[in-house]
């Protein structure tokens, strides 16, 4: 019995060292992503790229403030960084917005001490480029949504396609029309991926000692092909458009995700009843 008795003491002590090993254990403590600062920042080698990390551990610093002097964001809270040196000359898109958070970008020339801004902006932004240079990007939770500290930043870097093109030509003849309006038609071909892409039309007309002038506009698909446009023109200045010879003024434009195309046309129509 005494045997016995030992062991089971035995047992017991070294089960209470190891539950009080338990409670007395510290846990790791969480560390911030090793993009948290500049000096951190991740390189961008190739494009598209696409990348989520976790920022709730992240931190903002000096360099954060001096980057957003001019950019001012409500916060720069949470911040990572990434470096990207360009191939070419073009426009890169940064897309923030799937992030768990309301997420930005600032996008910097230079180093601490010497930033200067390229661009900034919430969700998703567009810089333009030059071959050769490297451009530094900062993650941020701006607290747009009354919370911080991050969460998980989903990150999408693409070059965008190029500006879409557009170009038109105006038809000799148009038409006047028994509500006083004026139509006129011509073609139009769109080549690239727009946001948008339309034809205006501005009509002027002497008739009698006044003149009439109007305007329309169309919207136009950029599908690389022919398309013939009609545009129904309403007097704006004066009552009707009547037979005889119009100024139409064209201007169509191509909207991309940075910059547009504009294609304009002057012309001397001859109106008549159809």
């Amino acid at each position: 019995m005494r045997i016995r008795h030992l062991i089971t003491v035995g047992a017991a002590a070294l089960l209470t060292a190891g539950v009080a090993a338990v409670i007395t254990a510290t846990p790791a403590e969480a560390a911030p992503p090793s993009n948290d600062t500049f000096a951190g920042a991740i390189a961008i080698t190739s494009l598209p790229f696409d990348t989520t990390v976790d920022t709730s551990e992240a931190t903002t610093d000096a360099d954060d403030t001096e980057a957003n002097v001019v950019c001012g964001a409500p916060s720069t809270d949470a911040s990572v960084w990434y470096s990207y040196t360009a191939a070419t000359t073009g426009v890169v898109i940064v897309d923030v917005s799937s992030s768990s958070y309301s997420a930005g970008v600032l996008v910097m020339l230079g180093s601490p001490g010497s930033f200067e801004i390229w661009a900034c902006g919430p969700g998703t932004i567009a810089f333009p480029t030059d071959a050769g240079v490297t451009y530094s990007l900062m993650i941020i939770d701006d607290q747009a949504d009354g919370t911080g500290n991050g969460g998980t930043a989903v990150v999408h870097v693409e070059e965008a396609p190029p500006t879409p093109i557009i170009t038109t030509t105006v038809d000799p003849k148009a038409r006047f029309n028994a509500d006083g309006s004026a139509t006129v038609t011509g073609t139009a071909t769109c080549t690239g991926v727009p946001d948008f892409a339309f034809v205006d039309v501005e009509l002027h007309q002497r008739v009698g000692r006044g003149e009439v002038v109007g305007f329309g506009t169309m919207d136009i698909l950029c599908d690389e092909t022919v398309q013939p446009w009609e545009i129904q023109v309403f007097p704006q200045i004066g009552r009707k458009f009547a037979g005889g010879k119009g100024a139409s003024v064209t201007f169509a434009v191509a909207c991309g995700v940075f910059d547009c195309s504009v294609d304009f046309q002057e012309h001397i129509v001859q109106l008549s009843r159809k």
